[in-house]
């Protein structure tokens, strides 16, 4: 543990396993809604990190996006499947970097469950667009930062610390394994 973690006098360290890890990463998820997607390799012409919006993480903790199978990250991906997600849900809070094994497939099921209109803007032929790619990231790893009564208690709890002296951090953080 570092210093600040030496000093705390709450219990600020949490490790989470099984439906409580994949139950942490869907609410860290649904309040960021997007990611920085990074793959191992980028190809010429990418910086292996781009923002990618969320379209599901269901029960086993895999998260789920909609791509284009002629995209960096779709060749990338088949060239090393490893791939880092990082997730920010607010600006000083649920904080969340997820390592994972990713699959991308053209699983038509699966594009009409996560299809929403908006993706017409991308694929002009709708959801029947043969472009259209599924990836899948199946966790093996993260860690998460997070406020563990929100941001009015945190608050107060750093003033009193910032004056007394004493590390009073409201924060909370943990390994999560599905």
């Amino acid at each position: 543990m570092d210093s600040i973690n030496r000093n705390q006098t709450e219990h600020n360290h949490e490790d989470l396993s099984g439906t409580a890890a994949v139950e942490k990463i869907k609410h860290i998820v649904d309040k960021a809604e997007s990611c920085f997607f990074s793959t191992v390799i980028a190809l010429s012409g990418s910086c292996g990190t781009r923002p990618m919006g969320v379209q599901k993480v269901d029960d086993d903790g895999n998260i789920w996006f909609l791509s284009a199978n002629d995209s960096h990250k779709d060749k990338e991906i088949a060239i090393n499947p490893n791939v880092t997600l990082h997730f920010q849900g607010s600006a000083h809070s649920d904080f969340l970097v997820i390592k994972g094994v990713a699959t991308a497939s053209r699983d038509e099921r699966k594009i009409k469950e996560l299809w929403e209109p908006i993706f017409k803007t991308w694929f002009t032929e709708g959801e029947n667009d043969p472009r259209i790619s599924v990836i899948k990231v199946t966790p093996t790893e993260g860690y998460y930062w997070n406020t563990k009564h929100g941001f009015a208690v945190a608050g107060i709890k750093m003033a009193i610390g910032a004056l007394t002296g004493k590390t009073l951090d409201d924060s909370i953080e943990g390994k999560v394994r599905v």
